[in-house]
């Protein structure tokens, strides 16, 4: 399935979207229909790099898969046949790597940190809580399937978050990076025909050392 890429990062910031939008102090902030007469109701949640984001003069959090990576212990899985007589390509399994950037506006609100480490502080309780996508959590082309993810804060070092915003070209942002696996990518190719195995016949022998 090419669009499994797609749909994990959509399910993903659908499922932060509707925790901040339900969360009583994060709600007049990101739900549009909150009815707080101070209620702002723009800030998003969008899959944009961070710089993207603030170019579109968006306020929430900056969702951007930033690094794409093959899972080595589980790249020679065996398959499930899809018929006896079917065997379907083995899956590309992939670990995704989310960048979370709390954004907003420093020159129009004056408590724009307070409010960037609020942010933040949801989002880590929202995937602390929820370390596994699966069921009602997939959308799109997910949805109703038996997959299932799972989602783990990673401690990377500050050099190496550095040198994701040096190649940005922007200065260093409050930001957390998650781990997303494992993601399957499926083959394009049909299912190989085969030659189911029915029966098998055991044989006794004698081995013989040389020389004997």
């Amino acid at each position: 399935m090419k669009s499994a890429l797609r749909d994990c990062s959509n399910s993903l910031r659908t499922l932060l979207e509707r925790a901040l939008r339900d969360d009583v102090d994060l709600s007049p902030f990101f739900d549009p229909l909150d009815p707080s007469p101070q209620a702002i109701g723009t800030f998003v949640v969008g899959l944009h790099n961070p710089e993207e984001f603030a170019g579109r003069e968006q306020e929430g959090i900056s969702l951007w898969l930033y690094l794409v990576e093959r899972d080595p212990d589980t790249l020679n899985q065996p398959v499930r046949r899809t018929a006896p007589d079917r065997l379907p390509s083995r899956p590309l399994p992939l670990r995704l790597h989310y960048l979370l950037t709390p954004r907003v506006d420093h020159v129009q609100r004056t408590q724009a940190s307070d409010l960037e480490q609020l942010i933040l502080g949801k989002a880590l309780q929202v995937l602390h809580d929820a370390p596994r996508l699966a069921g009602h959590l997939l959308i799109d082309g997910l949805a109703g399937s038996t997959h299932e993810f799972f989602v783990r804060l990673e401690p990377l070092p500050l050099d190496h978050i550095t040198r994701v915003w040096d190649a940005l070209e922007v200065p260093y942002q409050l930001c957390v990076s998650y781990e997303v696996s494992v993601v399957p990518v499926h083959a394009g190719l049909d299912p190989v025909p085969t030659v189911p195995v029915d029966s098998l016949l055991g044989e006794i022998g004698v081995a013989r050392r040389e020389g004997a």
